[in-house]
């Protein structure tokens, strides 16, 4: 029963992405172009987005299980340190070099756009890459 839930989900997101806009790699590009044709729809998104969350996230807090039975697991840490700062940075040029991110990019895929395939599978060598590290350096 999770997993039809998780994909029902990852459905409804995919398809808000789509709708957005966000999936549209001009559309972030312009989002991003602040000393050109700035789009601030995206802007509008986002805020929207946070909207809508800050009810159910508020919820959460107070739970100490998901509404399947599952033990709620929210992140706790609060603080910046330079392993959130790098990735951070990463994250955000990879965002403005490709105008895409890793959701939109899924949830592109299965158009046939070679460049959506070139940006996931650079994401996951990337996501490997990031394993390889943390397993060395538990070791060490």
């Amino acid at each position: 029963m999770g997993k039809l839930i998780a994909l029902i989900a990852g459905l409804i997101f995919g398809l808000g992405l789509l709708l957005a806009g966000m999936a549209n790699p001009a559309k972030v590009l312009g989002f991003l172009d602040l000393a050109g044709a700035w789009d601030p729809s995206l802007a509008l998104v986002m805020v929207a987005a946070i909207a809508v969350a800050v009810l159910p996230f508020t919820w959460a807090k107070r739970q100490s299980r998901s509404l399947l039975g599952a033990p709620m697991q929210l992140p706790n840490k609060r603080g910046l340190d330079r392993r959130l700062l790098i990735g951070s940075l990463l994250f955000g040029i990879g965002w403005g070099i490709a105008g895409i991110c890793p959701g939109p990019a899924v949830a592109i895929l299965l158009t046939g756009h070679w460049q959506a395939l070139l940006f996931v599978l650079a994401m996951l060598a990337g996501m490997g890459l990031f394993e390889l590290l943390e397993r060395r350096g538990s070791q060490a």
